[in-house]
């Protein structure tokens, strides 16, 4: 009895031995190839963008790692993933790999949800058509889907926008952008950026000049359209403060062609006698809306207009304007900029 219980025991410690030693093995293939790079000879700068559509299981992630030649074996890749609880932790989105990574470093940039940024200027000034465009370029959003947004009202009245369009209020900057992001998610963060930048006290100081919010931003969007020299955007801001103290139009160039689909070149003398309800040649007052979508310096410029009685400028061809305060110097002006630029021709 004594020799069988022995007998009985030494089986079950070879047993766990062999176990023991199964598992040790497979630890060290596991660890192998965790830290084996898939590629040995790749190339670190080639690029594989692998996208991971949302709601897809491991099962599915690893066939498409499988197909984009990350993975050399889907049951290690599994493993590996099982033992960093890896299966269910996976945030959908693009990313980016090379094949001379290592399976590990795949499911550690997966785990940490490591997407594909794209880095997107939006610069001051562009209308939403132009936003658009250059969101695009990155397949960021859709485009119809932006456009139907920038004048869902229901979309608006959840930003707190009273207007009937969103543009004015997406605010130029530099944004990091993924695919897996909606479009109106990037539309949300663009206004939330406004939001930011656009503080209660500034609201208040446009009430303060008889402004509510829209006026204001169509006022700054006017200033940045007219002149993207800093320094002198609060004497541009001067003018049609003054223009519209003196019930006079604003005659803002920018605005007679702003409704113009694809527009582009030079506003005409026939742009600006359009029967268009932004055309401040043939309107009183400010447009209906924003002609763009203004930086921090033109709203502020709006906000705090020079203490000059100007009524005019006229461009000096370098990107700054001169100023007259009455049309006999203004029309000086222009007659002494044109010929400086015919002895330029």
């Amino acid at each position: 009895m004594k020799k069988m219980k022995i007998s009985k025991k030494i089986d079950i410690y070879i047993l766990l031995a062999c176990v023991a030693l199964v598992l040790i093995v497979a630890l060290g293939v596991l660890i192998h190839y965790s830290s084996t790079p898939i590629n040995p000879d790749g190339n670190k700068n080639a690029v594989v963008l692998v996208d991971i559509p949302t709601g897809s299981g491991f099962y599915k992630i690893t066939e498409i790692l499988n197909k984009a030649g990350l993975i050399k074996s889907r049951y290690l890749f599994y493993c590996l993933a099982l033992t960093r609880q890896a299966t269910r932790s996976i945030r959908a989105g693009e990313y980016e790999f090379s094949d001379s990574m290592t399976p590990g470093a795949v499911l550690g940039k997966l785990l940490r949800g490591e997407v594909k940024l794209y880095k997107t200027i939006i610069p001051e000034d562009l209308t939403i058509r132009e936003i658009a465009e250059r969101l695009m370029k990155d397949r960021l959003i859709d485009e119809k889907t932006f456009f139907a947004l920038a004048v869902d009202l229901d979309f608006l009245n959840t930003l707190g926008i009273k207007a009937k369009s969103i543009e004015g209020y997406l605010f130029p900057n530099t944004y990091y952008f993924d695919r897996s992001m909606s479009t109106r998610t990037i539309m949300k963060i663009m206004h939330s950026e406004f939001c930011k930048r656009v503080t209660p006290d500034m609201v208040k100081r446009a009430q303060e000049l008889g402004f509510d919010i829209n006026q204001f931003v169509t006022f700054a969007s006017i200033v940045g359209k007219e002149s993207g020299n800093q320094p002198e955007k609060p004497m541009i801001s001067a003018v049609f403060h003054n223009r519209l103290r003196k019930k006079m139009p604003l005659q803002s160039d920018p605005t007679a062609v702003y409704d113009l689909e694809n527009f582009s070149g030079k506003v005409m003398r026939s742009h600006l006698k359009r029967n268009s309800p932004y055309n401040t040649y043939i309107i009183r007052g400010l447009p209906p809306g924003p002609i763009a979508n203004p930086g921090i310096d033109s709203l502020k410029a709006t906000l705090n207009p020079a203490s000059v009685n100007y009524l005019y400028f006229v461009s000096q061809k370098d990107g700054t304007h001169y100023f007259s305060s009455s049309l006999e110097m203004h029309n000086q002006a222009i007659n002494r900029y044109r010929n400086v630029k015919r002895k330029n021709l």
